[in-house]
C-alpha cells in the first residue's frame, strides 16, 4: 500500500478533478503491475496496472489507493474490470466519499466472490487527496491561503511594494501549489496594485514534467466587486480559464463580457462578494483545491468567516518596520478570547527562508 501511495502522488498536478489514486499488482509474493491515475479522461490506476500485468492479473492480490470506482463516467466502473481479470483480492486504503461511489465498488467485489479488505493506511491516502475528500462529503473546495512575510509579519511596504520578500526557492515552491490547485483566488486590490499573472510558469516549477504539468493550468478568479480591474490587466490578458466575480452589475462588467471574459455577480450584504457562495460556485465546477493569493483585507476575510483550511506562511529572514502592511486585517478582534487558533503541522526550510504550514482550528469543514 505504501508503494501505491507513492505511484497515486506522481499525479499530484495533473489528476484534477479526479483524485489522485495508485494501483500495485501482488501475485505469490511478487509485485507484477503498478499502475497510476495521470489525468482526468485517461485510465484509472486500476486499469493501467492490469494493461501492464495481463495474464498475470489472474489470483492477484490488488493493492488501490481508493475504493475501485462502480459506476460509468469518462471511464469504464474500475470493479467491473478488476472482476474480468480474476483478481482475487482486493486491499484498499479508503472508502471513496464520492456518492455515486461510497461502498458500491466494494459491494460489487464481494458480490463477484472478491475478498475486500478497506482502511489500510487509510489517514495516509486521506491526506492525498484533502480537497476531493472535502468537495465530495461537504460540497466545498478545500482552501489554502497563501502569504509571504517578513520576520515581523509585514507583507510589503506602506506603499505596497511588495517584490520580493522571499527568495527564488520560495517562489518556486508556490509555483508548486499552484500547480496541485483547481483555482487560484486574489482580489481587485492585489491585481491592481501587483499586476500579478497567477499562472504556472515551467521553468520555475522545478519538476520533471514541468511541460506536462504547465498544461493543466488552475481557473484564475478574481474578485472584484465593482469590477475595476481592467481587461488590460495581466490576470485578464492570460490565455487560458479566468472567472471574475463581483458584487453588482455594472457597465464595466458588460465590458469585461464583450471582451470574451466570464463574470459572475455573488453578492452578500454591505456590496460584498459571498465569499461562501464563491467556494460553493468552485465546488460546482469540480475544484478540489483552492489556493488563496490575495492581500491583507480579503485573506482576512476568508479567514474570519471560518473559509480557510490551512494556511501557508513563508518567513524571509527580513525586517520591514511598522510601517509596513500587516498580514491579515482582522477587525473585531479585540480579547484573547477572540483569537483564531492554529495548529502547526509542518515548519521547515526552502532556499533561505521558512515555510509554516499551519491548519485552522474552526473552518466550514473538515480540516486537511
Amino acid at each position: 500500500m505504501a508503494r501505491a501511495l507513492q505511484l497515486a502522488k506522481r499525479g499530484l498536478y495533473t489528476t484534477d478533478p479526479n483524485p489522485r489514486v495508485g494501483c500495485v499488482l501482488v501475485k505469490d509474493g511478487q509485485i507484477v503491475a503498478e499502475g497510476w491515475h495521470r489525468t482526468a479522461g485517461a485510465g484509472h490506476a486500476e486499469v493501467e496496472a492490469l494493461k501492464e500485468a495481463g495474464e498475470r492479473a489472474k489470483g492477484a492480490t490488488a493493492y488501490v489507493t481508493l475504493e475501485p470506482c462502480s459506476h460509468t463516467g469518462k471511464t469504464p466502473p474500475c470493479a467491473d474490470q478488476l472482476i474480468a481479470a480474476g483478481i482475487a483480492q482486493v486491499v484498499c486504503a479508503m472508502r471513496d466519499p464520492n456518492p455515486l461511489v461510497s461502498g458500491r465498488g466494494f459491494e460489487k467485489l464481494r458480490q463477484a466472490g472478491i475478498a475486500v479488505v478497506n482502511t489500510v493506511l487509510e489517514q495516509q491516502a486521506r491526506e492525498l487527496n484533502p480537497g476531493f475528500i472535502k468537495r465530495m462529503e461537504l460540497g466545498l473546495p478545500l482552501v489554502r491561503c497563501k502569504l509571504a512575510m517578513s520576520l515581523d509579519g509585514r507583507t510589503a511596504m506602506a506603499s505596497g511594494e511588495s517584490q520580493w520578500i522571499t527568495g527564488p526557492a520560495a517562489r518556486s515552491d508556490v509555483q508548486r501549489l499552484r500547480a496541485r490547485s483547481s483555482a487560484i483566488i486574489t482580489g481587485a486590490d492585489t491585481a491592481l496594485l501587483d499586476n500579478p499573472s497567477l499562472n504556472l510558469r515551467s521553468n520555475e516549477l522545478g519538476l520533471d514534467n514541468a511541460l506536462e504539468v504547465v498544461q493543466h493550468q488552475p481557473l484564475r478568479v478574481l474578485l472584484d466587486s465593482r469590477f475595476r480591474v481592467p481587461a488590460t490587466a495581466k490576470l485578464l490578458c492570460q490565455t487560458g480559464g479566468l472567472l471574475v466575480i463581483g458584487a453588482e452589475d455594472s457597465d464595466a462588467r458588460s465590458l469585461l463580457a464583450e471582451q470574451g471574459i466570464e463574470t459572475l455577480v455573488l453578492t452578500v450584504e454591505q456590496g460584498q462578494v459571498d465569499l461562501m457562495a464563491v467556494l460553493k460556485e468552485l465546488a460546482q465546477r469540480e475544484c478540489n483545491e483552492v489556493l488563496l493569493e490575495a492581500g491583507a483585507t480579503l485573506s482576512g476575510a476568508f479567514l474570519q468567516q471560518g473559509l480557510v483550511d490551512e494556511l501557508v506562511l513563508y518567513v524571509a529572514p527580513k525586517l520591514l518596520g511598522g510601517d509596513a502592511r500587516s498580514l491579515f486585517n482582522l477587525p473585531g478582534l479585540q480579547s484573547m478570547s477572540d483569537q483564531i487558533k492554529l495548529e502547526i503541522k509542518d515548519v521547515r526550510n526552502v532556499g533561505e527562508d521558512l515555510r509554516i504550514n499551519a491548519i485552522v482550528a474552526a473552518t466550514s469543514g473538515e480540516p486537511s
